[in-house]
């Protein structure tokens, strides 16, 4: 019996008995913060972030270590957690989308709703969404297999902010984000609702959302997908009257505190309902901290660098994963990623992945039986992936290889200079070798010439390096499709003169 038969035995088995515990299919929470560090959270070690319903979750349930994301920026690590897949396959590169961007994420690709629609799951999403709009609405949620949409359709920060209130009474938004578009949308479904959004009252709406979602479902009988893209705690940072000066961390803290109450009132409401004891929280984040912007970019705790580089700190991320009665609590040091989201869902929900290539594996083992991770490796690719230049570092074991670095404006100002943007791409023959158990802050390379015994590693990382990269096809870039300003989302479409008019 070949290991690959055996490992799917063993995760149908797993599966089973887990469905065994209750008659019906269960229900998926999926959390997802924006530009948060490895360092941000309470229960991750920092001090002053008062993130108690997390923090919960986290000692009631099971705690990763080395967790990781597929790109150090938004998109491209949006479309991994939703396909299972690197965005290099669904052309998610290089770097973000735009209001006005022509592409989006691909109606070839399978999105965890769609893989759980046809089982009769209720589906929804409410936050960031930030994989396209494109014309007439092409690539919005409700188009990708979700059935209901409350949010901004990519960065909040994707539109004039200025004059917008951030914190109350009537603290105006922390620089200028960008000009020269329409001001920020909130959309219901496929129609515009608010022109600006209002900040103050939006974690309050996103809350009345899930609260509605997950009461209907209930009182259904169905089961459901809640996915909640956060906008916190990207820049400009902003909270309502509840979480607004509450913290010690300031403007970044308030929102932290905002993004935490909503998922303390998302566990209420599954409490509420009866079905807490049927449903999986996950919680991570997309990428590490926006260092550049200093004490209001977050913390990557002991991880090098930030958003926008292949360091640790940019790519490993806090992850929490919570099942009443299900898993047993405690921390786990087993090599997970977000691309392993999908292939754990469908099997937890009684069927199989999409037969695309996918690179997720079922995390069953890791969440029900303490047990090993299926994934061996986790490959590390720059905010412009390019089949020139392939895979920047490989994680094997508690081993990483640097074949190229590189630094980031988004990680400026801190002290180290790997970080900034003037560390410009470096090729590494040998490459950097860093142990992460004992210097998971890459500060002390491993040279063969010192450290013989490394050298297999090296040589098994470079053939896992090229297997990798001979198996990887390059979708076309949506990104590169390039922008056109009449697609970018207006309430009122015939208006003049745009993006100013655009107000409702």
């Amino acid at each position: 019996m070949g290991l690959p038969l055996v490992l799917d035995l063993l995760a149908v088995f797993m599966c089973l008995s887990v469905r065994r515990v209750s008659s019906s299919p269960p229900n998926f929470i999926l959390l997802f913060a924006d530009d948060l560090g490895f360092g941000d959270l309470g229960c991750y070690g920092h001090p002053t972030s008062l993130t108690p319903n997390l923090d919960k979750l986290a000692a009631k349930g099971l705690r990763f270590t080395d967790f990781y994301v597929t790109s150090p920026v938004c998109s491209p690590s949006r479309a991994s957690i939703l396909t299972g897949r690197y965005q290099t396959r669904s052309g998610i590169y290089p770097g973000v989308l735009y209001p006005g961007s022509r592409g989006g994420l691909p109606l070839n690709e399978t999105t965890i709703a769609e893989v759980l629609k046809p089982l009769g799951y209720n589906t929804a999403i409410m936050g960031k969404w930030h994989l396209g709009v494109g014309l007439n609405g092409t690539y919005l949620p409700t188009r990708q297999g979700f059935d209901s949409y409350l949010g901004i359709p990519y960065s909040h920060d994707m539109g004039p902010c200025r004059n917008l209130t951030c914190f109350p009474p009537d603290v105006k938004c922390f620089g200028f984000c960008d000009r020269g578009v329409v001001t920020v949308p909130l959309m219901h479904n496929e129609v515009i609702i608010q022109q600006p959004v209002d900040f103050l009252n939006l974690e309050t709406a996103y809350s009345n959302f899930a609260t509605t979602f997950i009461r209907d479902s209930a009182q259904k009988g169905q089961p459901f997908f809640l996915y909640y893209p956060s906008h916190h705690t990207h820049y400009p940072q902003f909270a309502g009257p509840r979480a607004a000066g509450k913290s010690k961390r300031g403007p970044f803290g308030d929102a932290l505190l905002e993004l935490d109450s909503t998922v303390g009132h998302i566990v209420h409401t599954l409490k509420d309902t009866g079905v807490l004891n049927n449903t999986l929280i996950f919680f991570t984040a997309d990428n590490g901290p926006e260092l550049m912007r200093m004490s209001r970019g977050g913390n990557a705790g002991l991880m090098k660098c930030g958003k926008g580089t292949t360091y640790e700190g940019g790519m490993r991320e806090p992850a929490i994963a919570y099942w009443h009665d299900r898993i047993t609590p405690g921390v786990t040091h087993e090599l997970a990623s977000s691309l392993d989201i999908l292939p754990t869902f469908a099997m937890l929900a009684g069927t199989r992945p999409p037969k695309a290539a996918l690179d997720g594996f079922d995390m069953s083992s890791i969440l029900f039986q303490g047990g090993p991770s299926q994934r061996e490796a986790m490959f590390y690719y720059p905010t412009d992936p390019s089949e020139k230049y392939g895979v920047f570092a490989v994680r094997l074991g508690k081993y990483k290889a640097h074949f190229y670095t590189r630094g980031a404006t988004h990680s400026g100002t801190t002290p180290d200079h790997d970080c900034h943007m003037t560390a410009f791409l470096k090729e590494h023959d040998p490459p950097l070798l860093f142990d992460l158990e004992a210097d998971p802050s890459e500060n002390y390379s491993l040279s063969p010439v010192e450290h013989p015994e490394v050298e297999w590693v090296l040589q098994r990382m470079q053939r896992l390096r090229d297997d990798f990269q001979a198996s990887m096809v390059f979708g076309e870039s949506q990104v590169g499709r390039g922008s056109d300003p009449a697609l970018q989302p207006c309430c009122t479409p015939s208006c003049t003169p745009k993006p100013d008019c655009c107000r409702c």
